[in-house]
């Protein structure tokens, strides 16, 4: 396995990117790949330059592993951190490392920021669309907790 550095980026399996773009990636775990051309800087301006967007999501999730030593307890805290990242997003990048030394274990933490790689500048809120009630209308419950359409 590869050393796991700040900046470090991964991609779900089956990410959709631009025509004829093309990267050199590595099996992590758990449906990841490293991405081995380079950082997120780098690959934030090749996405760019083919008119995509890499679009950085908010704050990341923070994990924490163990292992004998630093990049097995890296590894354990950056697959524990992607599973937080949820299935809308299909990059992330490991944005900080903190190691701990025990006598006889590593104790790493890891901040891993969820991206999304995508074609259109806008990130929709979720898969699913947005229903909004007519203009005048209102959804409400009644006494029951049922949700029924109301007019002003």
């Amino acid at each position: 396995m590869r050393n796991i550095a700040e900046l470090t980026v991964l991609l779900r399996e089956r990410v959709a990117l631009p025509d004829h773009f093309k990267l050199v990636t590595e099996e992590f775990r758990e449906g990841w790949n490293f991405v081995l051309s380079g950082d997120a800087h780098w690959l934030d301006k090749k996405i760019r330059r083919c008119g995509w967007h890499f679009i950085r999501i908010a704050e990341g999730s923070l994990k924490s592993g163990v292992g004998p030593l630093p990049q097995e307890a890296i590894a354990n805290a950056l697959k524990l951190a992607l599973r937080c990242v949820s299935g809308r997003f299909n990059a992330a990048e490991v944005g900080l490392i903190e190691l701990k030394a025990y006598p006889w274990f590593v104790l790493a933490t890891v901040r891993v920021y969820p991206y999304q790689i995508q074609k259109s500048a806008i990130l929709s809120m979720s898969d699913e669309p947005v229903w909004m009630p007519p203009p005048g209308r209102v959804v409400t419950t009644d006494k029951r907790g049922s949700k029924i359409l109301a007019t002003l």
